[in-house]
């Protein structure tokens, strides 16, 4: 319903309220020791009081010492607080966006490398595959410890091998296609109630220049005849391979000239810091000088008594060796 209350906070100059202010600002000044530690420029003064004028705990400690230098003061440090946290953002920015063009060009660099090696692999496949009269690509697979390429025969060596395989992590070459090597890998996912690993074999096809395809993640069709066509499947996906590096390529480059303008920007307020500081500098030494004058004015001259004669303690005579005085008692009649 926009409904609003005002807030209003009632101080008094030169009194225990300033004491009480100056707690409130050292605590908040132990919380922004926690807050800032890795924390960039701050949009908002979390220890402003007042909404709209974003007065902090320090800005009311001057307030109520009665002295406008110190409020002044206090309203210089906060500018230069709010420069130097910007100054902080920006350099860690710039650190970051350095990084960040170092690692796009390695990227980059690498991905590139991939994209020669797979289209080696296609080159190679393509000049060596066999298609049939309905220009069909036949499958001439050959795995260790079976003789001829027989569908229902190479599925169920491949069955074999996804049971009883154990590689540890490692590849193990089990046979070839086309040139290029067939392998497979153990990978241990889990453990099962009984503590037993729970593992699953993946089957790959290693071209010339070391990189590895694979069809259905890797994993063997129960079928024998879809078994039998995993790795022939695995080489269609050459080209693809390569399209997701030129696609993440694009998409880097793309990110360049925005990061590289961040990593040659310049920081456009040292000027103005350096001002505000000296501004700061002067300030300070005003107030010392006030300081001295009023405590030479405090301080009591060498011609006055040190202490009030009214409170000196009298002087005693002590006479030694004096007769005591006589006395005579008479008796009433």
């Amino acid at each position: 319903a926009d409904n609003k209350v005002d807030v209003i906070i009632y101080a008094v100059e030169k009194s225990l309220d300033a004491y009480k202010f100056n707690i409130l600002h050292n605590k908040q000044l132990f919380i922004d020791q926690l807050k800032n530690n890795n924390l960039g420029t701050r949009t908002i003064d979390e220890g402003g009081m007042d909404e709209k004028s974003g007065m902090n705990f320090s800005e009311y400690v001057a307030i109520l010492s009665g002295n406008t230098d110190l409020l002044e003061k206090a309203k210089i440090q906060k500018k230069v607080t709010a420069l130097e946290s910007e100054r902080k953002t920006f350099n860690i920015n710039k650190s970051h966006a350095d990084s960040k063009l170092r690692n796009i060009d390695i990227t980059i660099k690498s991905n590139s490398d991939m994209i020669s090696r797979i289209n080696l692999d296609h080159k190679n496949f393509c000049d060596r595959v066999q298609v049939d009269k309905e220009g069909e690509k036949l499958n001439p697979i050959m795995l260790n410890g079976v003789n001829g390429s027989d569908p229902k025969r190479i599925g169920a060596k491949l069955a074999q091998l996804d049971s009883d395989s154990r590689t540890r992590g490692e590849y193990f070459e089990i046979g070839s296609l086309y040139g290029f090597k067939l392998l497979v890998k153990t990978e241990s996912s889990a453990l099962n109630s009984e503590g037993l690993d729970l593992v699953n074999n993946r089957f790959f096809v290693q071209g010339d220049g070391n990189i590895k395809y694979n069809y259905n993640s890797g994993n063997i069709a129960n079928d024998p005849k879809l078994a039998s066509l995993n790795f022939l499947n695995a080489l269609d996906r050459i080209l693809p391979t390569a399209s997701k590096y030129e696609s993440e390529n694009i998409k880097l480059s793309a990110d360049i000239p925005i990061i590289k303008s961040m990593s040659e920007g310049v920081w456009l307020k040292e000027n103005e810091l350096k001002k505000v500081k000296e501004e700061l500098f002067t300030l300070e030494r005003v107030i010392q000088i006030t300081l001295d004058a009023k405590e030479k004015e405090n301080k009591p001259s060498s011609d006055e008594p040190s202490q009030d004669i009214a409170n000196e303690p009298v002087p005693v005579i002590v006479v030694k060796n004096a007769p005591s005085p006589s006395v005579n008692i008479g008796r009433g009649m």
